[in-house]
């Protein structure tokens, strides 16, 4: 359920092309709907302003095809996170084809392009190759969320001249997203660069002491940047939802 459908639905009673009774049954389903295996939010996007996403990981393709179904017949686009693709395979064949990006592991339902409510372009910046899981992930989700975004890849510190070539797109970015594994130096140095917010994403690509992503979140927390905000590691989900809010401010 969405603003623009309670709206069409009042709108149907003042007019009277809809009864009090239908108005009402079509809004019994607030604010959840039960399944076999979850009670999915139907009320979020009225909440918060972003309906609820399916978070595919540790789920059976038989439970994310039963949420996408509930969320589908309420008129709401659906976005799953972290669905590998043989999982997002059996979803598909029995929800439709949707959508899917196997290196982002993003599975879409709903119109191709969404409309662009962010007041300004996102931003994702990444450091590395091997970042590019989290950094498509915050790339495709803030893209569906209604964003303009851009994605620099590959212009880590190691080569810093790379970044520097970007600085005019940097400084283009209402929000930036700032991807690294290592020991996490890029957001560092593009808060440095910008006067913008930036969200950091440590990603646990790193040898030894990088403890899986530890060592590059510890450094970006301690960041001499300003500007620079941490999510957990790996969360390009949680960085492109945030910079959304952001973006909308």
């Amino acid at each position: 359920m969405t603003d623009d459908r309670i709206q069409e639905v009042l709108r149907g009673v003042e007019s009277g092309e809809l009864s009090v009774e239908a108005a009402s049954e079509r809004l019994s389903h607030l604010p959840f709907v039960d399944t076999e295996h979850a009670r999915v939010d139907t009320h979020r996007a009225i909440r918060q302003g972003i309906p609820e996403v399916i978070f595919g990981l540790g789920k059976t393709a038989q439970q994310i095809a039963e949420i996408t179904e509930v969320l589908k017949s309420e008129g709401q686009d659906v976005l799953v996170t972290r669905v590998e693709q043989d999982v997002a395979a059996a979803v598909q064949s029995m929800v439709g084809p949707g959508h899917y990006d196997p290196l982002s592991r993003l599975l879409h339902y709903g119109a191709a392009e969404p409309a662009i409510v962010g007041k300004g372009k996102v931003v994702v910046v990444c450091a590395g190759t091997a970042d590019l899981p989290v950094a498509t992930e915050a790339a495709g989700v803030a893209h569906r969320f209604g964003n303009e975004v851009e994605l620099l890849k590959d212009v880590g510190v190691a080569g810093i001249h790379r970044l520097l070539a970007s600085e005019e797109v940097l400084r283009q970015g209402r929000v930036l997203i700032v991807v690294a594994g290592m020991e996490g130096a890029l957001p560092s140095v593009v808060g440095g660069m910008v006067d913008k917010p930036v969200i950091a994403v440590p990603t646990s690509v790193g040898y030894g002491v990088a403890m899986n992503g530890l060592a590059a979140l510890m450094g970006m927390l301690t960041s001499c940047a300003s500007n620079v905000t941490v999510v957990n590691i790996d969360n390009g989900f949680g960085a492109a939802y945030a910079a959304t809010l952001i973006n909308r401010l």
